[in-house]
């Protein structure tokens, strides 16, 4: 009998050693479970108060630069090549000497054509002479008989060949003139490729002149973007092959066709410090002031629902504000007066988890 009581003792015991350790196993889950579940939040943000300001509006696109002026230059007449005085890359004034051809076959040709002239002259003289005129009025053909009548006198430089000798004179003298090639401007030489003691071609080019002090940045923008931009306005030029140089200029024309693409053709003339070449990839930014406007700070702006949304600061707390922006550069954007006004606080930073009316705190 003592042996009974003392198995019941034992297990209850046991029962009670069990219900102990299983009470305690429930015990540390459900501590866990609040700390988790309620963590202790506070939003903190920074705010400005929405003014109106002058908004820097940017509009970027891509082009290139062409040479405000450029000129394919080859000799008027052939001959050999004696002197080449410059090489591709040389920076020339203008009228300075580029190269030169053999003169004296054209310095002959010269001549013979001003003996061929002063024969004529005589010969007018002659036929004058069977007109009636005095010797002494003669020697003033043909520039100096005013009074000769019209039809006489053009019957007697017909008959004596003037006008003809005068033209292959001319012709003569003009070729053995440009039988030096001469800048036209101040530029660059490229596309130089002949080499001295060679023949002249008068139809090939002998060599490129690029301009340096007119350079244009040539580009298009979107046939919606027109109304952003007009003459005068600033851009800023970025060649590719230099992204950290700089280039201002202003837009000089706006071609008033659109194309199938929907673009237009822009140039803007730029001061490119000689460090400019005709066709280097650029990047353009046009840059233009417009007054009042409500300019807020991108950060400011987040997605909800695929819609921009702005909170403003209301009592302490974030108040949601549906918006629709503008214009917009590298930092900013425009808004319309629907949805927030002039004056409103609003939040720029700590927005991107923000709700309706959470509370908030403000960073000082």
């Amino acid at each position: 009998m003592m042996k009974i009581q003392n198995h019941r003792l034992l297990l209850s015991l046991s029962l009670l050693l069990l219900t102990a350790c299983s009470g305690a196993k429930r015990e540390e889950p459900a501590d866990a479970g609040v700390s988790t579940l309620l963590p202790a939040e506070r939003n903190e943000v920074t705010i400005a108060t929405l003014h109106r300001q002058p908004f820097s509006h940017e509009l970027v696109s891509t082009g290139k630069i062409a040479a405000g002026g450029m000129a394919d230059l080859r000799f008027e007449s052939t001959g050999i090549v004696a002197h080449i005085y410059v090489k591709n890359g040389d920076h020339v004034r203008r009228g300075q000497k580029l190269a030169e051809l053999d003169k004296f076959r054209l310095a002959n040709k010269t001549a013979q054509a001003l003996d061929a002239l002063e024969r004529a002259r005589l010969e007018l003289q002659d036929v004058l002479i069977g007109q009636g005129y005095a010797v002494s009025d003669t020697l003033r053909v043909p520039e100096g008989l005013t009074h000769v009548p019209a039809d006489i006198m053009r019957l007697a430089r017909v008959k004596s060949g003037y006008d003809q000798s005068l033209s292959q004179y001319q012709l003569a003298a003009y070729e053995e003139e440009h039988a030096t090639l001469s800048a036209p401007f101040d530029g660059v030489v490229a596309n130089l490729f002949s080499k001295p003691y060679n023949a002249a071609s008068t139809s090939d080019a002998f060599c490129t002149l690029v301009g340096t002090q007119g350079m244009e940045a040539d580009f298009t923008v979107l046939e919606n973007e027109l109304p952003l931009i007009k003459s005068g306005d600033k851009v800023v030029v970025t060649p590719y092959a230099d992204p950290a140089a700089r280039y201002e200029g202003r837009i000089s024309e706006i071609n008033p066709l659109v194309d199938e693409k929907g673009m237009v053709r822009v140039k803007a003339a730029v001061n490119g410090r000689g460090r400019l070449f005709n066709g280097m990839n650029i990047r353009v930014s046009v840059h233009r002031s417009l007054q009042g406007q409500l300019v807020i700070p991108k950060s400011a702006v987040v997605l909800r629902s695929g819609k921009q949304v702005v909170f403003t600061l209301e009592n302490g707390k974030a108040r949601w504000n549906y918006v629709y922006t503008g214009l917009e550069n590298a930092e900013s954007y425009t808004l319309a007066d629907d949805g927030i006004q002039e004056g409103d606080t609003v939040i720029l930073t700590g927005n991107v988890n923000l709700a309706h009316e959470a509370p908030v705190i403000v960073k000082e």
